[in-house]
């Protein structure tokens, strides 16, 4: 009993080192809600966005986070990014960003501090995939991968238009990852659980998350413009996917590495 205690102790330090990022954000966007002075000189976004960039430059001064992994934060930006134009446009309204037009560095209805908030969601990903020196068994062929990933990411935008895709992107991430199992390195001492799961616990603590930010006011769904409330769990589903998306791209950066991560 003593050793498993440990051990979870262990593995909670590790996970903590993985998510220092979107803390250290999370940290902020709790902190400015409360504390945050209204004739400030910078825009709450902005410092957000200044302490997001500096926080970057500090893991990789320290070499907490690698150049690598700073490659993940600029791909997840952009993606995220060109998803939030588009979600936040009048004519879709699926969220709003307010007073995001006062921010001086934002486009359009995006503050472009949004988009590190996904990137923190990337560097979670390619920290914990070195820290704890994950191997998938078996490993998905990188073009299927990146398929799944590539609908996953136009779903979010076509099915405003047509057909929402989601449950069949479901159900073949259930089919691709069904027998996959993660190896992971706690100590000296390996583990192992199934993808699938691990997936799914990390949407939920992502969904935790985003209701402490919508409670923050970084963002609003329409059902919480007057008064806030618990963002449906529906959501969780939406960020399995995300959560696959960034599997995809993590996969990519490591792909010279691929063949110590799948077992034959």
């Amino acid at each position: 009993m003593a050793h498993l205690h440990t051990q979870l102790i262990a593995f909670g330090m590790i996970q903590a080192r993985a998510s220092v990022f979107g803390a250290v954000l999370l940290f902020f966007i709790i902190l400015t809600e409360f504390i945050y002075p209204s004739d400030f000189f910078l825009h709450r976004y902005d410092f957000l966005l200044l302490t997001a960039v500096l926080t970057q430059i500090f893991l990789v001064v320290t070499k907490m986070e690698s150049i690598k992994e700073v490659k993940v934060i600029l791909i997840f930006h952009f993606v995220a990014t060109g998803m939030e134009l588009f979600k936040t446009l009048p004519s879709i309204g699926s969220w709003a960003y307010p007073g995001a037009e006062d921010a001086l560095f934002s486009l359009g209805t995006v503050p472009l501090f949004a988009g590190f908030m996904y990137s923190a969601v990337g560097s979670f990903i390619a920290r914990a995939w070195r820290l704890m020196a994950l191997k998938f068994d078996p490993f998905p062929q990188p073009w299927v991968t990146l398929s799944l990933s590539f609908l996953i990411y136009l779903n979010f935008f076509i099915h405003h238009y047509i057909w929402d895709l989601r449950y069949i992107l479901l159900t073949a991430s259930l089919g691709l990852y069904w027998k996959t199992t993660i190896t992971f390195t706690v100590g000296r001492e390996q583990h192992k659980m199934p993808f699938l799961l691990a997936a799914f616990l990390t949407a939920f603590f992502v969904w935790i998350a985003e209701n402490i930010a919508t409670f923050s006011s970084i963002w609003l769904y329409p059902n919480q413009k007057f008064g806030w409330q618990l963002v449906s769990p529906d959501k969780m589903l939406a960020w399995y996917l995300l959560l696959l998306l960034s599997f995809g791209l993590v996969s990519l950066l490591y792909k010279e590495r691929r063949k110590d991560l799948s077992n034959p």
